[in-house]
């Protein structure tokens, strides 16, 4: 299988999904694929002038209105209605970071009377040797990066958001996607047309500022596989757990979304009947707030490999 490296450049770069969006490169199965990417917001850098940091290159509007992503991939044997399995082998973060609090309008923000007013924003000098962030007023943070946003465009016409998370993928925000994580998406479109970004050197369950430590990553190694599968959902097998999701602008549905897709895949794993994964998943599954912020909320269930001691 092939390795290839991306690096971003006004000709990789995009922030949106699109269909029709023409492919920055064609890869095979199985290949390997190492890019470095920019964090969320285009940043050329940490450095801000008249209070604004520069962008990396010129963005074009509306295709260029999200998230700063790579991509998107061409996968030859990708085909719709198959899965695609994207195994996060190593990452990286570059040497710095920021985030930030309050002063915008967001549901959070004018819940909790912060959405008036400056930012409290901190940017973060990153250090990927002791997996330490430490912010320019002294906070001291242990880093924990992943990627925000990975994922492929719905099969409709049209420029989308990259703001929202999908049943195809896109900023799902989910911290548990570390090295040596698979996450799987049902492919849309043939080829499939994946792209990663949106760096996080850190976050918490909810990301309930709207940010995360944002940052460019130095290296985000993938290796993609088709897998002839039929999924409605993303789910993901981590090192230490089994995980599934569920998108929706109510909590409670995108929770009922997650908890289905761990009742169909205990099924699929141990053959419970149904109202059996049930009885189990209510002593063995967590249901976690991936993010709040996101125009959907984010729910994963959580089943940790360990809390199953015996199947049948």
């Amino acid at each position: 299988m092939a390795t290839h490296t991306i690096r971003p450049e006004r000709s990789t770069l995009h922030g949106s999904y699109s269909r029709e969006s023409a492919p920055i490169l064609t890869i095979h199965s199985g290949d390997t694929v190492r890019f470095e990417t920019l964090d969320a917001d285009w940043n050329a850098g940490p450095e801000q002038v008249d209070g604004r940091r520069i962008e990396f290159c010129t963005r074009e509007h509306p295709q260029d209105s999200g998230h700063a992503l790579i991509g998107p991939l061409y996968i030859s044997e990708a085909k719709a209605g198959q899965s695609l399995a994207i195994h996060i082998n190593e990452l990286r973060v570059g040497t710095w970071g920021w985030s930030g609090g309050g002063g915008f309008t967001s549901d959070v923000n004018n819940r909790l009377g912060m959405h008036e007013g400056r930012q409290y924003g901190l940017v973060w000098k990153l250090d990927a040797t002791s997996m330490i962030g430490t912010s320019d007023r002294g906070h001291k943070i242990r880093l924990h990066p992943f990627m925000g946003v990975l994922g492929m465009p719905p099969d409709e016409p049209g420029i989308h958001s990259t703001t929202p998370p999908r049943y195809c993928g896109g900023n799902i925000d989910c911290k548990e996607l570390v090295p040596g994580s698979t996450l799987y998406l049902p492919i849309p479109v043939d080829g499939g047309l994946f792209s990663v970004g949106d760096g996080h050197a850190a976050q918490g369950d909810g990301e309930v500022s709207g940010l995360a430590i944002e940052c460019p990553m130095e290296l985000v190694d993938l290796t993609l596989t088709v897998v002839d599968q039929v999924l409605s959902y993303p789910r993901a097998q981590t090192p230490s757990s089994k995980i599934t999701f569920g998108f929706h602008k109510d909590l409670h549905e995108a929770s009922m979304i997650a908890l289905e897709g761990m009742i169909d895949w205990m099924q699929e794993l141990y053959g419970y009947e149904r109202k059996e994964a049930l009885n189990l998943a209510s002593l063995v599954v967590d249901l976690r707030i991936t993010q709040l912020v996101n125009d959907v909320v984010g729910v994963h269930a959580v089943l940790e490999n360990d809390r199953l001691v015996d199947t049948k």
